[in-house]
């Protein structure tokens, strides 16, 4: 069956089957509209239906078929006469009945009881104590780990505090705590180049008044604005690290482009208080 929306003339090819004898409410996917579809009639001269063939006659029934005639046979019977004596049969006598049981007369045999060692274990305290397997491999890769980063934290101290700063930065002491080696500064020399920068000079000297042979760390030049606050600072590496007793040796350096505001220099040796 063919289905045509009255809305939107959208056709459909259904089977009759879904529409019935007696029609239903059908619904277009097109344009949603709904109405009721009735269903085909059908034709009777439509139907193309075969004329009836008649029936052949029954056939006629069968003739019943002859009985042929029997004889009984002369010596089929016998006729009856005496009796044929029956000889008797041997009589077997009743075998012997076993007397009867009786609890009171019955012995049980005697069993020997099985003897056997008791098996003999060692005490708890004799036996080997279970110890659990220790992962040695996670303890070095852990150990291996520790190390590293101790070996990193120091590496970067020396960078950053300098070799002999470095005690001194971490409270562990130094002996430029108690060095008696004493610094002397020379006037500062600021001026103008020809590039249009300015050039800032510090020199000093370094003295040993003590009877022996000092180290002489590395010296700290700090510059500092007229309230006190720390604006700039440099280190300065001596011309040689160790001192005779009642020695000097001198000391300057240079550096360009120090902030404008910067009003009092300050020297000290690394680790120990500004002078």
């Amino acid at each position: 069956m063919i289905l045509q929306c009255p809305e939107c003339s959208t056709r459909y090819l259904v089977p009759d089957s879904a529409i019935g004898t007696e029609g239903r409410t059908v619904r277009c996917a097109n344009c949603r509209h709904s109405w009721f579809q009735a269903a085909t009639p059908v034709a009777e001269d439509a139907l193309d239906l075969p004329e009836p063939t008649p029936l052949a006659p029954a056939p006629p029934p069968l003739a019943p078929l002859p009985r042929a005639s029997v004889t009984e046979p002369a010596d089929r019977f016998v006729p009856f006469g005496a009796a044929t004596p029956v000889a008797a049969a041997p009589v077997t006598p009743a075998p012997a009945t076993p007397p009867a049981f009786t609890p009171s007369s019955y012995e049980a045999p005697a069993f020997a009881a099985p003897s056997y060692d008791a098996p003999t274990f060692p005490p708890i305290s004799d036996q080997i104590a279970f110890r659990p397997r220790r992962n040695t491999t996670r303890r070095w890769t852990i150990v291996a780990v520790l190390a590293g980063l101790l070996m990193l934290i120091a590496a970067s101290a020396i960078v950053y505090l300098g070799a002999p700063g470095v005690a001194a930065k971490l409270g562990l002491g130094s002996q430029s705590d108690e060095t008696p080696l004493r610094l002397r500064d020379n006037p500062i020399e600021r001026r103008e180049l020809d590039n249009g920068s300015e050039l800032f000079a510090v020199s000093g000297q370094v003295t040993n008044p003590s009877d022996q042979r000092q180290r002489v760390p590395d010296i700290r030049a700090e510059l500092r604005d007229a309230q006190g606050r720390l604006v700039y600072s440099w280190t300065i590496t001596p011309q040689q690290r160790t001192l005779a007793p009642g020695g000097a040796i001198d000391f300057n350096s240079a550096t360009l482009n120090v902030p404008a505001n910067s009003k009092r220099l300050e020297l000290s040796f690394a680790g120990e208080a500004t002078r």
